[in-house]
């Protein structure tokens, strides 16, 4: 699975965590997660505000095949939501890793951050 990009994070829960500049996080679904699911037709993200707790529900990803949970991958409050996809949930299919973003958080701890998944140990793991 070479698609998965290298400066990323990973959850066994498939989310991507990305660290902005600002202290805060970038939190998205891979693309691996994405295929699984199948096309994503609608996004429940945590609203700004929201303090999430690591490994818990933060929302809901609604599929042509399921409905699944979206995890929080670090505890922390939520600082942005992408809004584009509350009218067009197709980011999350097509640019997963970009546009697709679903959420920011400011963790608690930002060392937990390190806690989480390289790129290589992501690929291991979605491969067993």
């Amino acid at each position: 699975m070479s698609s998965t990009p290298e400066h990323l994070k990973y959850t066994k829960e498939h989310e991507w965590v990305e660290r902005r500049g600002d202290g805060r996080v970038r939190v998205g679904i891979t693309d691996h997660a994405q295929q699984q699911l199948g096309d994503i037709v609608f996004v429940e993200h945590p609203k700004v505000g929201d303090r999430v707790e690591a490994g818990q529900p933060a929302g809901t990803l609604e599929s042509t095949k399921a409905v699944s949970e979206l995890y929080a991958p670090l505890t922390g409050r939520v600082t942005a939501v992408n809004g584009e996809l509350d009218t067009d949930s197709d980011w999350v299919n097509t640019d997963p890793y970009g546009d697709g973003w679903l959420f920011e958080l400011e963790p608690d701890d930002a060392g937990a951050l390190d806690g989480l998944l390289s790129a290589a140990q992501y690929e291991e793991y979605v491969a067993e």
